[in-house]
Formats: C-alpha cells, sequence, structure tokens
C-alpha cells in the first residue's frame, strides 16, 4: 500500500509537469520541452505531489491521524515556501538579469541569465493543491 501511495505522488507531479508543458505549448504555439522539468508555472507541481500525499495519507490512516497530520503540515509548509520564498528569489533574479544586461550593454557580451521562473503565484499553489487532492480522490 506504501508503494501505491509513493507512485501517485511522483505520478501527480509529473502530470503537473506535463500540465505546464501543454498550457506552454497552447499559449506559445511550439513546444518547449524545459516545461516539463522546470520549476514555477501553472500548476505548481510541488504542490500537487504534497496534497496527493497527503491526501493520500488522510484516506488510508485517517485524516484525524497523527501521520495525516504532519504530511498535512509540511504540505502547508511546502507551498508557502512556493509562493514566498521561491517566488521573491524568482523576482531578485529577474531584477539581477536586468542590471547585469545594464552593464554588459556597452560591452557587447551576452551575459548568462539567472533563472527567474522559481516560485508561484498564489492562485498557481492553490490550483496544484486542488489538483493534487483531485488526483489522490480519483486515483486511491
Amino acid at each position: 500500500m506504501g508503494y501505491r501511495i509513493i507512485i501517485l505522488t511522483l505520478l501527480s507531479g509529473f502530470f503537473a509537469q506535463a500540465v505546464k508543458f501543454f498550457i506552454s505549448f497552447i499559449i506559445k504555439k511550439r513546444p518547449n520541452f524545459k516545461r516539463l522539468v522546470e520549476t514555477g508555472g501553472m500548476p505548481s507541481s510541488h504542490s500537487t505531489g504534497v496534497m496527493t500525499l497527503s491526501t493520500c495519507i488522510g484516506i488510508k490512516e485517517g485524516f484525524t491521524s497523527p501521520t495525516f497530520a504532519i504530511t498535512l503540515f509540511f504540505s502547508l509548509v511546502i507551498m508557502y515556501e512556493a509562493a514566498g520564498l521561491r517566488r521573491a528569489a524568482g523576482r531578485q533574479a529577474e531584477l539581477l538579469n536586468r542590471i547585469v544586461e545594464g552593464l554588459y550593454k556597452r560591452e557587447q557580451i551576452k551575459p548568462v541569465r539567472l533563472s527567474e521562473l522559481l516560485g508561484h503565484t498564489p492562485l498557481e499553489v492553490i490550483l496544484g493543491g486542488i489538483l493534487g487532492i483531485v488526483f489522490a480522490l480519483a486515483f486511491f
């Protein structure tokens, strides 16, 4: 039974990454295979995975069990960090990229860009969490 929970959790994260790929494909009209492994974007695969895990544990152990409480707590911490700390790091990367581009513009050198798509908006986190719950309910 434990392996089923692990597999469902991993599959839900991969599913969320695939959703990002298809959203990017629809918007940009061309495939961007980096979206399959990049962080950030809609929906949050971190949120999807941890809420799948929490929901599966709740179904198996009971929603009043200590194990569910532990997984839910850490799920909420991860979701909070995805929308807070990691999003702030992405904004800092965006600012640093602009500064560096301005410094190198005169020298005709193209600097290496920092990844700006690190965190999530609160909506991306919430929808990722909902996707994780639905995924667990559908397949557990």
